[in-house]
């Protein structure tokens, strides 16, 4: 075989397995059940979400979804158990605010959101909302900070953890109004809701589900949410925004995301499906009823999305000297 030949042969041996690779990456729905992994436990506000998604989606796709929860370290061991996960289309992640966007600048983590994981969509989001014990005394968000301005250092808030996004929420506060709220850590959104009704800390920038039951029992006093616009089921609380705070808005959001190795065109069919499910009106009103909204967009967009959140909280963490101690 001459030259001319051996060369012709390598490039047809090449275009023969691009087109292989190709064909192969572009197989959907995968041969393989689909694992959904949740970074939290069952029960809660994510869990509930990625079980409906994922129910829809497996009717939708003709094949399994299975939800698959790996809690601990505030999401990042599912984050970092997906980061080095099968890249066959197989596995998505149900992705956070806190491990994409706020670990990274809080704690040293064994992935990069941005280079091991590849953005698929957008999934839901959710305010928070700022509750006091009804011992503190006041009513309104005008109140508690008058009162946080009189006591620097002498009101606290709780949170689900350092790094968390209701961590987070209090310090952009802390940064906006000027005041100096103490952080108390919580191992969870139980333990500091018991906390804050037996009033050992003064405040709590609660996810709605589990704040509401004690504000509705009259234990709890909601004095600001944290979203653009009021939540259609707590119409009468404003946000902090509309209370003086222009432009505030601290959301808790879930995206879809799988390992950055997936071939581009499951990651386009992957969009394709989810955003088509969190567009499918009976989904959409079983998410609001848990407090969610959904959020699709597609790839480009919620790359966007995330490279804007990751530079706003990592300025708040750096600005408030945030670590994971």
């Amino acid at each position: 075989m001459n030259k001319r030949q051996r060369l012709r042969a390598t490039t047809l041996m090449a275009s023969f397995l691009l087109l292989a690779a190709t064909g192969h990456a572009q197989d959907f729905p995968p041969k393989k059940p689909v694992t959904l992994v949740v970074g939290f436990a069952a029960g809660g506000a994510a869990d509930a979400a990625a079980r409906l998604i994922a129910k829809k989606l497996g009717e939708d796709i003709g094949q399994s979804v299975l939800v698959d929860n790996k809690a601990g370290a505030g999401g990042n061991i599912a984050h970092q158990l997906v980061a080095g996960g099968p890249s066959d289309g197989t596995m998505l992640l149900f992705g956070s605010i806190g491990p994409l966007t706020i670990a990274p600048h809080v704690m040293k983590l064994r992935y990069d959101p941005f280079k091991d994981l590849a953005p698929v969509s957008g999934g839901v989001n959710f305010p928070n909302v700022l509750v006091v014990h009804k011992g503190l005394g006041v009513k309104t968000l005008g109140e508690f900070v008058a009162l946080a301005k009189t006591k620097p250092g002498g009101v606290d808030f709780a949170s689900t953890g350092a790094g968390s996004a209701s961590h987070l929420a209090g310090e952009l506060f802390n940064q906006r109004a000027g005041i100096d709220m103490v952080h108390v850590p919580y191992k969870g959104g139980a333990p500091a809701m018991q906390d804050l009704i037996g009033e050992r800390v003064a405040s709590y920038f609660s996810a709605p589900p589990t704040a509401l039951p004690q504000v509705e029992a009259g234990r709890l006093i909601p004095l600001a949410t944290t979203g653009p616009t009021r939540p259609a089921y707590m119409p009468n609380v404003p946000t902090v925004a509309e209370s003086g705070y222009p432009g505030f808005e601290a959301l808790n959001w879930y995206a879809f995301v799988a390992p950055a190795k997936t071939p581009a065109p499951i990651l386009d069919r992957w969009n394709l499906e989810i955003v088509k499910v969190l567009n499918d009106p009976g989904v959409k009103e079983a998410l609001n009823k848990h407090g969610l909204t959904p959020q699709p967009t597609t790839r480009a967009e919620l790359t966007a999305f995330m490279r804007k959140e990751d530079a706003k909280w990592g300025a708040i963490v750096r600005e408030r000297k945030i670590t994971a101690d």
